[in-house]
């Protein structure tokens, strides 16, 4: 895809994560206890759990609280929204086992990785599903190569807006690089996501000529990470560091532009991928699922706040002014 400006915004869209990044071609399915044999490759590719795995994620509902007072439910891996941090090395061989305690079949897709369909976690792609109540899978892969990628549902929500995506059902997959020499201070992870889908219908947001039968589905809240409107536990850095922020639009359906007051961002990545020639920007756009890396110089001590730029998304808690502040303590202070 090609890098989208918006005045100062940038998109993900073409540009090659900081410090990480993840390659499919290596993923293997472990089917779980079963053992399937697919033929001679695929009788390779499937595993029984013989030993512990790296990672294990547990598909199940979750009521979160968005703000106090504000709950939802909703479903999510490991009880928290985003799902846990999959931190991988560069080469490693490793291993992932899903549980699925919902009342339907589910799947993960791990987006951005180069893996054959069959361990892609896509339906469509004939990756198998890891079926309701209790059912169990194994991914095994080397991963490679680095980058900020996430992993998330490819179940279909159909007309359901609490499933899938439209759900808490997503998290951040990094892959380190064998050598990293570092380069920043601290490292920040922010996922925006839109809560409360509604169905409505193009003709009562826009009435023609000409006539839009379609529908469209509007939000009634929005957060980073698990958090709204301010509620979030500031970000707390100091005058002088250089803070990475891996930036991911895990909303359904919604674009998001986002800035830091008082700062600008230095794009380093786009979609887990190092861009050529960095770029420093006053606002970032993002379409869902796409990410960025941005290295931040915390060079004004006081308290900003870093969240949507559009009156829209700060009503609904994605908001410049009450979501996500930054404290930047002075040198001395």
């Amino acid at each position: 895809m090609e890098n989208r400006m918006f005045g100062r915004a940038i998109s993900p869209s073409s540009a090659s994560q900081p410090r990480s990044l993840m390659h499919r071609r290596s993923l293997l399915v472990g089917a779980g206890a079963a053992g399937m044999v697919l033929g001679t490759a695929m009788g390779r590719a499937y595993t029984q759990f013989a030993t512990a795995s790296d990672y294990s994620l547990r598909i199940a509902p979750l009521r979160l609280e968005l703000a106090p007072g504000k709950m939802i439910d909703t479903f999510a891996y490991n009880g928290t929204v985003p799902g846990p941090v999959l931190r991988l090395r560069e080469g490693r061989q490793i291993s992932i086992d899903i549980r699925n305690d919902t009342d339907i079949d589910d799947i993960i897709h791990w987006h951005g990785l180069y893996l054959p369909s069959v361990a892609d976690g896509a339906m469509e792609e004939g990756s198998p599903i890891v079926e309701r109540r209790g059912g169990t899978r194994r991914y095994a892969f080397t991963a490679k190569p680095t980058g900020t990628r996430w992993y998330h549902s490819h179940d279909v929500a159909g007309t359901d807006l609490t499933r899938s995506l439209y759900a808490g059902l997503y998290g951040f997959l990094i892959v380190e690089p064998a050598s990293d020499p570092g380069r920043y201070d601290q490292e920040v992870l922010l996922a925006a996501h839109h809560w409360e889908g509604s169905w409505v219908s193009m003709q009562d947001i826009r009435r023609g000529p000409p006539p839009d039968n379609g529908l469209e589905v509007p939000y009634a809240s929005a957060s980073f990470n698990d958090k709204m409107l301010g509620h979030a536990a500031p970000v707390r850095v100091r005058e002088g560091q250089r803070v990475l922020f891996r930036l991911l639009n895990a909303s359904p359906t919604e674009n998001v532009t986002l800035g830091l007051a008082g700062h600008r961002l230095t794009v380093i990545a786009l979609d887990g991928n190092p861009v050529p020639s960095p770029q420093t920007i006053d606002t970032l756009f993002l379409a869902p699922a796409e990410r960025a890396d941005v290295i931040v110089e915390m060079n004004r001590p006081g308290v900003w706040t870093l969240g949507g730029i559009r009156d829209e998304d700060r009503k609904m808690g994605l908001g410049v002014g009450s979501n996500t502040p930054i404290s930047v303590a002075s040198r001395s202070g």
